[in-house]
């Protein structure tokens, strides 16, 4: 894997707001900077320098917070300093000032081999930052090689940073990777107004939301974060504030089980479930990666719970073991579903789809046809996941 750098230009003042800069608008929760950072941090990047002409407290303070997620970060003021900073033989994803974008366009553009500039036709002006030619402009994103930075940096100080690196990487003969619909949808462009920039923090969180294509997500989780998201943002609910709810929701939905009641427990575990699903999405746009892997574990964790101890119930009401043992074999085969090395299908089941599908036959007082069903779901995907892992070896 090549060693990644990046470089995020914030040089521009924001509209309407004098002495801002673009940079340190506030957007999802944070700084657009620390947002930028973000995505580079999950995309791979280890180092990153920040390309300033001016540097203010709001900018200072956004860079200290980026310091502690364990990059490292530097402000520079021209491509000497940048070229000085970055390692030689690094490959550097350059985000331009002021550019909103999701992980899922950095990820692809961070894989891109040096070098790649992203581009849309003119006519999108919404996702164009600069015009490279008659018929194509910058989209804000590229990978370029630290040479391309060397090269800048030979040039004389009055030439502009960014735009300048852009022409190098033209001239030596950039790919160009086409900016996809998919990424114009969900807010692709550069914003300095911050109203404006509100409104495509609230695209970008959506988008975060619907990369869970699971059909219980894409259908019920999925909506309910879309919508959950920007409020806990917009309120600036801390993410600890989300993952403590919804970890007290699942506490309660196994007391609960545990004292026999099906119906209010399998309830609050699904109230448990939408709480952590959307804290664990708040966790990782914060950048508290660890704290979000926890809430994705107290996912399945609750899952396997609530299952066994539906499936004890219901065998202690019908005088037979049948369901603990559906409820056991399901509990097993998503495990291994779990396991095997192949990308989940949307109709695979899941910690998630498995209290869904619990809830409204526990609500009926039909909990062992509940547990047959989940079982039979995920026995399916078990066996859809080994026979495509088979044809994949």
């Amino acid at each position: 894997m090549p060693m990644l750098a990046g470089l995020i230009f914030a040089t521009e003042d924001a509209e309407g707001r004098a002495g801002t800069l673009a940079a340190t608008l506030p957007f999802g929760g944070m700084t657009l900077i620390e947002y930028q950072a973000r995505l580079l941090a999950a995309a791979g990047v280890g180092q990153m320098v920040v390309a300033v002409g001016r540097v203010t407290p709001a900018l200072l303070g956004a860079v200290s917070r980026i310091a502690k997620r364990e990059v490292t970060v530097d402000i520079v003021r021209s491509a000497e300093e940048a070229s000085a900073k970055i390692h030689p033989l690094a490959t550097v994803v350059v985000i331009a000032d002021g550019l909103v974008t999701t992980d899922t366009m950095l990820h692809a553009m961070a894989g891109e081999a040096p070098d790649a500039i992203l581009v849309t036709p003119e006519a999108e002006a919404s996702g164009a930052v600069e015009r490279l030619d008659r018929g194509q402009c910058w989209a804000g994103v590229a990978t370029l090689s630290a040479q391309r930075l060397a090269e800048v940096a030979a040039l004389p100080r009055e030439y502009d940073f960014q735009s300048t690196v852009l022409r190098i990487a033209v001239e030596a003969g950039a790919r160009h990777v086409a900016l996809p619909a998919s990424a114009r949808r969900s807010g692709h462009g550069v914003e300095r107004d911050a109203e404006v920039l509100a409104g495509r923090s609230n695209d970008v969180l959506g988008a975060l939301a619907n990369q869970r294509t699971g059909w219980a997500d894409r259908w019920f989780f999925t909506p309910i974060t879309r919508f959950l998201l920007p409020q806990l943002v917009r309120r600036e609910v801390p993410a600890w504030a989300t993952a403590a709810a919804g970890g007290g929701a699942g506490l309660l939905a196994l007391g609960t089980l545990g004292l026999g009641h099906p119906a209010p427990g399998m309830l609050l575990a699904l109230l448990s479930v939408i709480l952590l699903s959307a804290g664990s999405l708040l966790s990782w746009l914060r950048g508290d990666n660890v704290r979000a892997g926890q809430q994705e574990r107290g996912i399945l964790l609750l899952a396997v719970l609530s299952a066994l101890l539906l499936g004890i119930i219901a065998s202690l009401a019908a005088g037979h073991a049948t369901p603990f043992v559906l409820a056991l074999w399901g509990v097993a085969s998503n495990t291994v579903a779990d396991r095997v090395p192949v990308r989940p299908r949307p109709w695979y089941a899941s910690a998630a789809s498995q209290v869904l599908l619990l809830t409204p036959f526990a609500l009926v007082g039909l909990a062992t046809l509940g547990l047959a069903f989940a079982t039979l779901h995920a026995v399916v995907s078990l066996a859809a996941a080994v026979e495509a892992s088979r044809h994949k070896a």
